[in-house]
């Protein structure tokens, strides 16, 4: 929130409080109603406390959410909610061991993911590192309690009711920066108070669900900045070529059930050729049918 959101959520709350919203604002009041400009009020929409009930090309009708009159009348303080017990998952010991170095990455996400309150964390930079890594350990470990998306695939609907049908501890995305605007807006208000709000035929569905969301994203520009507000943001530099090789020998062994030998030339083979762990395991896959050297040929 930035300084003096709450005074205008009160300045809202005043007006509706003032007129019958019912019969007078079926449709929402405009922004000349409240004398708040629509950049304004967008971003408080964005933020989970306003939502449009009515949109086209002449008149957009916005009404206060139930957290954002909450917010208004002192019902709720901004911010998260504690994690339960039921939220929370156990990280053990050798959670990152198959993942060579980014020591400070995985001391960030050990202790973003123990806190009290969700702390949400954005792994950025080129492809090729270990962002996705580290969503598969995560994902390894909480099993059912974590949700996997993928950013270029997922709708606002979907989003929605996947988190308040599984209730996940952790939300993993991957790509985000590939994410459509609507289903970024979408995560806003659930990254900031845990709380779902959306209006279905027939219900409203309201849950407060306290998660942390740990994403991966290429571009951080493409991210805007109401989204990258919500993350800490930790970038990653690529693998050392013997670091390369250690990290596509753990991951084929541990993750591919590939032999120590098999993994060990694999490693080998494409030392200098590509720095994406990805390329070893598309290899893993074809080298039962065409050998190892065939695959790397075939592949790069």
């Amino acid at each position: 929130m930035k300084p003096g959101d709450i005074e205008l959520l009160k300045h809202i709350a005043d007006f509706e409080d003032s007129v019958d919203l019912e019969r007078d604002f079926k449709v929402g009041w405009a922004w000349r109603h409240v004398r708040v400009w629509p950049s304004t009020l967008n971003r408080l929409v964005l933020n989970g406390f306003l939502e449009v009930v009515f949109h086209s090309n002449s008149y957009t009708g916005y009404r206060l959410t139930d957290m954002g009159r909450a917010l208004a009348r002192g019902e709720e303080q901004p911010g998260t909610v504690p994690a339960s017990e039921e939220y929370k998952i156990v990280l053990p010991d050798d959670l990152f061991d198959d993942i060579i170095g980014h020591d400070d990455v995985k001391e960030l996400l050990s202790a973003a993911l123990s806190a009290e309150r969700p702390v949400h964390v954005l792994l950025a930079g080129p492809p090729a590192l270990a962002k996705t890594l580290f969503l598969w350990d995560l994902e390894r470990v909480a099993g059912e309690r974590a949700l996997w998306l993928v950013g270029s695939a997922t709708s606002k609907a979907g989003l929605w009711d996947l988190i308040a049908e599984r209730k996940p501890g952790w939300v993993l995305i991957d790509e985000l920066d590939k994410m459509g605007a609507a289903d970024m807006a979408a995560l806003l208000s659930l990254m900031e108070g845990g709380r779902l709000d959306r209006a279905k035929v027939g219900r409203r569905l309201q849950e407060r669900i306290p998660v942390w969301v740990v994403a991966a994203t290429n571009d951080v520009g493409k991210l805007g900045p109401e989204l990258r507000s919500r993350f800490a943001v930790r970038r990653l530099y690529p693998y050392s070529r013997e670091e390369f090789r250690t990290v596509v020998k753990g991951v084929l062994v541990q993750r591919e059930n590939v032999a120590h030998e098999l993994a060990l030339e694999i490693a080998e083979r494409l030392d200098g050729r590509t720095n994406d762990v990805r390329d070893a395991r598309r290899v893993a896959r074809l080298a039962p049918q065409v050998g190892v050297e065939r695959a790397v040929e075939l592949l790069l």
